[in-house]
């Protein structure tokens, strides 16, 4: 049984959706050469010389926003393609253009920051016309929701209302992002660092982790119906994501120290996810497709969650915070749980192209890839920890680990063009994938 959460079934013809899962992976590819190309420079920096002014942290600014706006946004904007239905509204033929957009403006950004161009601040580097353009691109992707919206508001039932306030309340949230980027995006909104703060506390870290949480029991809400039989654990999930939010605004978010035991200990609330989230999950009516990617993202998540708590506690963060662990713990959250979260999105939504990711292999290639690139960040920091001089002055531990860096690198980027190349070959051959199938490498 696989499930339909719309009034319309899309189909291969929903060609916006398919663009935007096409040019994700052309940015994922891009970003994990790139990622290849830094991790050869920390090893071999002579050529970084050659550069100019198109130096390692330029690139490397570019390695990361690639990998936020280009492949961890566009297959969200494809879900969102899916659950407006613009491809079976009259402004399906503007889909495809927008999503050119987005990715010109991507291409600008990449120039800006190779230029020089930033904020100032991670992830809200946009500054100049750069920012005017993403922001213009974000505002013609919601007019295109908006429309789509109303075009199907017919095909709707009225006794799906909650479906209708659902879609209406995502497109209000969805109509403050780009003036939220726009204005936080300026060197004059906030400062770089808050001086009022220590860092982050175990009371800000476990709102922003509910936030996430958030979004992970909700989106599933709009692509996948929930199963026939209720489930208690729909409910327990909820009462509990309640529960915990109450808790962490009434206690203290100020400049408090990690090793206070409410911080830690209240950090220590998300553990309880590690069992719910999986659980929550089983309320759903998945896609058979699905289940090798929905174990990995559950494993990935459990790991996520039990490694930041324990990053977090007193002796550990003192001796990981500014190493090379925090690297392969952003690792772990974003080409580890985020990646297989967003496959797992893209293979229950309609048509062909969630069986790019089918194929066993490339699948464990790049699981085990990061993986491998994780457990190396970790040693490293450790290492790091007690003597800082170890990542900074070449060695032959320092090399060996770099070098295995280099090559958990490639291993992302093989199955990364693997599924780009495959997606190009569908383009041609559509018939080449049938139902069932898996892809050949």
């Amino acid at each position: 049984m696989e499930a339909s959460s719309s009034p319309m079934d899309a189909t291969r013809s929903d060609e916006g959706l398919c663009s935007a899962v096409r040019h994700a992976l052309a940015w994922l590819v891009l970003m994990n050469a790139l990622g290849v190309m830094l991790s050869l420079l920390l090893l071999f920096p002579a050529p970084g010389s050659w550069m100019g002014e198109w130096s390692y942290g330029r690139w490397m600014m570019v390695h990361m926003n690639l990998g936020l706006f280009g492949w961890c946004c566009l297959p969200m904007l494809a879900m969102l393609f899916h659950v407006y239905q613009v491809g079976a509204s009259t402004v399906r033929s503007w889909a495809r253009p927008a999503v050119w957009l987005w990715s010109a403006s991507l291409v600008l950004g990449s120039w800006s920051w190779l230029n020089g161009g930033s904020s100032g601040k991670l992830f809200l580097d946009w500054s100049g016309p750069a920012r005017i353009f993403f922001s213009l691109s974000m505002q013609m992707l919601w007019l295109l929701l908006v429309v789509a919206f109303l075009d199907g508001l017919r095909a709707y039932r009225w006794t799906r209302w909650p479906q209708i306030v659902g879609r209406v309340l995502t497109l209000v949230l969805l109509a403050a992002v780009p003036v939220a980027i726009y204005m936080a995006s300026s060197p004059t909104v906030y400062p770089h660092f808050n001086p009022a703060t220590g860092g982050p506390t175990g009371a800000s870290q476990l709102e922003s982790s509910l936030g996430v949480v958030v979004l992970l029991l909700m989106l599933p809400m709009a692509i996948v119906e929930r199963r026939p039989v209720r489930s208690r654990w729909y409910a327990v999930a909820w009462i509990a994501l309640l529960s915990e939010g109450i808790f962490c605004a009434g206690i203290d978010h100020a400049d408090v120290s990690h090793h206070v035991p409410t911080q830690y200990l209240s950090l220590g609330l998300m553990l309880v996810w590690t069992v719910l989230l999986p659980l929550y999950y089983r309320s759903f009516v998945w896609r058979a497709a699905t289940q090798a990617w929905r174990q990995a993202f559950l494993l990935w998540w459990i790991g996520l969650v039990l490694a930041g708590w324990i990053a977090f506690l007193p002796g550990v963060l003192d001796r990981i915070k500014f190493t090379d662990a925090l690297v392969g713990h952003s690792l772990t959250a974003v080409a580890g749980c985020l990646s297989a979260f967003l496959i797992l999105i893209l293979q229950q939504l309609p048509g062909e192209q969630g069986k790019l990711f089918s194929h066993r292999r490339s699948r464990l290639i790049w699981n085990y890839s990061v993986l491998l690139y994780v457990a190396l960040m970790s040693i490293a920091g450790w290492i790091e920890g007690g003597n800082p001089a170890f990542t900074i002055q070449p060695g032959p531990g320092r090399n060996l680990i770099y070098a295995l860096r280099v090559l958990s690198g490639v291993g992302m980027l093989w199955a990364s063009l693997d599924w780009l190349l495959a997606d190009l070959r569908m383009v041609h051959a559509p018939s080449a994938l049938r139902p069932g199938v898996e892809i050949a490498a």
